[in-house]
């Protein structure tokens, strides 16, 4: 039986390989198999079947016979799904405390230092990416607003005031709280929003939206290349931490609308 392309989709979006969606289908299909049987029912080389069935053992979703020769059976996919998630969990909450570990370590400290020092000879220019994807983004925008020192100003769309106030709003506040001064020029569509982001910073409105800046400490910036409606996954943005950048495009693009703004 071939399954739809809906069926590989969904285990490639749970973190399955092409050739383990392949394999673990087959062997659905067949319910016990040795590797040979099943990388040729899956058309996978064979030399490739063994490390991919004992990666689908690991994930949850095949188990191993210990047998001569070794067979492999198909976990029922509702119970397939559920020891993936023990799994899944397991290993994250693992990840999650060695991160622990290292960060209260002095492994931390000797890591720091050297970046510290790396920093003495890198160049502004160095120090500019593009990020690709909302996730990277807005992780980005989190870590620089988590270092300002002084000041934060924002030039963003309407959907991106309510991402500003949904994904960062808890940092603002903490910011405000220091006595750092934030700035927010978009426009005012959702007057929620607007309200409890005016509790934290000053908000002005504009009503042609120009784009997406954000400009922390007069240093960082981060300036989307996309417009907001694109897929999340396409949205793109330039983060650098050159200083000419943001004093010859960010700085005056960013006094120019909020001087015209109200």
């Amino acid at each position: 039986m071939v399954a739809k392309t809906e069926v590989l989709d969904a285990l490639k979006s749970i973190g399955l390989n092409l050739y383990e969606r392949n394999i673990y289908v087959a062997l659905l299909a067949k319910g016990v198999a040795t590797a040979a049987e099943v990388s040729e029912i899956a058309a996978v080389p064979r030399s490739r079947s063994y490390d991919v069935l004992e990666s689908l053992a690991e994930k949850g979703f095949v188990i191993v016979q210990h047998s001569k020769p070794i067979k492999y059976v198909a976990l029922k996919p509702s119970e397939a799904m559920e020891r993936t998630k023990d799994v899944l969990t397991k290993k994250h909450e693992e990840i999650l405390s060695r991160i622990d570990r290292v960060s209260e370590s002095t492994i931390l400290t000797e890591l720091e230092k050297i970046h510290t020092e790396g920093l003495s000879f890198i160049q502004p220019t160095d120090m500019t990416g593009t990020l690709k994807g909302s996730r990277l983004i807005t992780m980005q925008l989190q870590s620089m607003l988590k270092k300002a020192t002084a000041q934060v100003e924002i030039l963003t769309t309407e959907k991106g005031m309510a991402d500003i106030h949904s994904n960062h709003f808890r940092t603002l506040k903490k910011l405000a709280k220091r006595g750092i001064k934030i700035k927010i020029a978009g426009p005012f569509k959702d007057h929620k929003v607007v309200k409890q982001l005016s509790e934290v910073a000053d908000v002005r409105n504009i009503r042609a939206p120009v784009g997406r800046v954000a400009v922390v400490d007069g240093k960082h910036l981060l300036m989307a290349l996309t417009e907001d409606t694109v897929h999340e996954s396409q949205d793109m943005a330039l983060w650098t931490t050159s200083e000419h950048a943001v004093q010859s495009m960010a700085a005056p693009l960013f006094s120019q609308v909020w001087k015209d703004a109200k």
